[in-house]
């Protein structure tokens, strides 16, 4: 389905990120993986005979270089997955930590931003292209208790989202975002005991109550969030754009 793409996945060391860039590889796409961790991202990258770019998204020199990395390697880009983020602070108004909302900001929203500022011309370039953004299956579609500064950064994503792809709808250029649910990766496991260390609560019991309130019984993979990815990367999405797209078990109903 990707065959002769070139691709970039930001926060692709681990968890979503690492599956979705191995799925684009197996289905035939150049794939480069940017992120912090640079042992995580050279295993990522050996595993799927990819180009590991270590890149803090939320600074422009950063993304920059690493467009320009790609440039050399490649030749070029077709599709970008900004999927580095952090889940932020587990905290109410009253409470919240002006650094780590700052924070949450900078990497959830400013970083995706930044990457598609880099992506557009080469895009261009290249007579189109897909843009897939990292938003939320519920906190970005409905409150969450003590989720300001995340509910906030992935709604921002679906209005990011829904403006690039007015910009460029004309110029074969597609933005459309996944919204997971609950997912099983290194990001719930902070989740659980960010939660766990807010609230008292045994890890496992705040495991048990993430499963409990999954209308399917049970969490998401990253596997069934890469094939949605696959498919907004694809020709086979070639009609729709500005849309998020929610992976979420029906969480949102």
């Amino acid at each position: 389905m990707l065959q002769g793409r070139i691709a970039i996945v930001t926060g692709g060391g681990s968890g979503i990120g690492a599956v979705i860039a191995r799925t684009f590889a197996e289905s035939g796409a150049k794939v480069a993986v940017a992120g912090r961790d640079v042992e995580r991202l050279a295993q990522v990258a050996r595993d799927i005979g990819g180009e590991a770019v270590p890149a803090d998204v939320t600074d422009e020199r950063s993304v920059k270089a690493l467009f320009e990395q790609v440039d050399a390697r490649f030749g070029g880009l077709d599709i970008l997955v900004n999927n580095a983020g952090i889940a932020g602070p587990v905290a109410n108004a009253a409470d919240m930590d002006i650094a780590a909302w700052d924070e949450t900001m900078a990497i959830n929203v400013r970083g995706a931003m930044l990457c598609i500022k880099y992506a557009v011309p080469r895009m261009r370039a290249r007579g189109g292209g897909s843009i897939i953004n990292m938003s939320s299956g519920v906190s970005s579609i409905k409150g969450l208790p003590n989720r300001y500064a995340y509910g906030a950064t992935k709604a921002a994503v679906i209005g990011l989202t829904k403006a690039v792809a007015a910009d460029f709808i004309t110029k074969g250029i597609r933005c459309n975002a996944i919204c997971p649910g609950t997912i099983v990766s290194p990001s719930f496991e902070d989740r659980v005991k960010a939660v766990s260390q807010t609230t008292g609560k045994p890890l496992k019991q705040v495991r048990e109550n993430f499963i409990a309130r999954q209308p399917m019984a049970r969490l998401g993979t990253a596997e069934e969030v890469a094939a949605l990815a696959l498919f907004l990367a694809s020709d086979e999405s070639s009609y729709i754009t500005g849309q998020p797209h929610l992976v979420d078990g029906g969480l949102a109903l």
